[in-house]
């Protein structure tokens, strides 16, 4: 046997060279946030194969610690020992042909019969359902299902829905679907920085309660969702920045760090309603000062946050209830709204006219 498979390291903890990778994967596996596909890329020698094994096993482990796996339930040893139904290894240089993709599609399409994700599980319920079982019925012992479907519900709500999009050629076109767009504006170059919860120091030690998207300074932000502007103006932490309750209140959609100088679209003020999809600032590196219009953020992002509002005396309260908003605004990049730049006032706006249908 191969020394690299003999001393190949089994958990995270054992990986070495790799902290912030391993941190990364980590943080997911706790917070349930998994992607729907992964590309380690590197040398050889750098850990691909085993970071991934190591991945794969904490995805599936039934009882994961520290978002590591367990190595002790069924799923974890299953795929310790290559058994796995669940994870299938291969070699990349000993199928490249196309019979071995076409293999490895015939694989994958079927469902997992064991571990942590099970399609028993759902086809019960959905045979539940069939047999005349209410949710209500089904979930009366469920003690915190009420509070997590009110969340989800106050969080979604609106997301999906009929619309009229004005198309390429001028025709305008019905259709169901994803009504929100993505923060930022098609064609516009942006990455995610994921640290939600992370340590903030200025001014006070706090958790951040945003997602940041990493962008150019002059960058369109757009509107998510359609809302009026309840606050415009300076913000010693936020610098620049927009607020916008949605339409039924429940949401509050808060835009910082926006460009210094020029940073909201022009003529846009509190009390405006404005249009999911719309142009509504620009990406800046504005806030972290008492002074206004100081770029006092080393690197220029969108700094996004959403807050759920079930009762007006939550907000600016110590009951405040923020979102992580890493899942929703990587759905939101199918749905990116088109813009158009003004050659005189150099104004971005929307290309295309949208309107949402009750």
């Amino acid at each position: 046997m191969a020394l690299y498979r003999k001393f190949r390291p089994n958990e995270f903890e054992d990986v070495k060279g790799q902290d912030a990778i391993v941190r990364t994967l980590k943080n997911q596996i706790e917070a349930d946030r998994i992607g729907h596909a992964y590309l380690f890329c590197g040398t050889r020698g750098t850990g691909k194969t085993t970071v991934a094994k190591i991945f794969a096993k904490a995805v599936n482990c039934e009882h994961p610690v520290d978002g590591s796996p367990c190595e002790k339930c069924a799923s974890c040893l299953a795929i310790q020992k290559g058994i796995s139904t669940n994870v299938i290894e291969i070699d990349a240089a000993s199928n490249n042909s196309v019979d071995n993709v076409r293999e490895i599609r015939e694989e994958v399409a079927y469902r997992p019969t064991e571990g942590k994700y099970k399609q028993s599980d759902m086809d019960n319920l959905c045979s539940r359902l069939k047999d005349g079982k209410t949710i209500a019925e089904l979930t009366k012992d469920m003690k915190y299902y009420t509070y997590y479907y009110n969340v989800y519900t106050a969080v979604l709500n609106g997301m999906v829905g009929n619309f009229e999009e004005e198309q390429s050629d001028g025709s305008i076109k019905q259709d169901y679907g994803v009504r929100w767009f993505s923060p930022i504006a098609k064609t516009f170059p942006y990455s995610h920085y994921d640290d939600f919860g992370a340590k903030r120091t200025f001014g006070y030690t706090r958790p951040h309660l945003g997602h940041d998207l990493m962008s150019a300074v002059g960058t369109p932000v757009i509107a998510v969702e359609s809302g009026r502007v309840e606050c415009l103006g300076w913000n010693r932490y936020g610098g620049w920045r927009i607020g916008i309750r949605s339409l039924d209140n429940k949401r509050y959609w808060y835009y910082a760090h926006l460009r210094q100088n020029r940073p909201y679209a022009e003529n846009l003020k509190e009390g405006d309603t404005v249009t999911a999809g719309d142009v509504i600032g620009y990406v800046g590196r504005t806030g972290y000062s008492d002074t206004e219009n100081i770029n006092g953020i080393t690197e220029s992002h969108l700094h996004i946050g959403l807050e759920l509002v079930f009762d007006e005396s939550q907000k600016e309260s110590d009951n405040e209830i923020w979102v992580d908003m890493y899942a929703l605004i990587s759905t939101l990049e199918q749905h990116k709204s088109s813009t158009v730049r003004n050659s005189e006032t150099k104004e971005f706006k929307r290309q295309y006219s949208f309107k949402e249908i009750s």
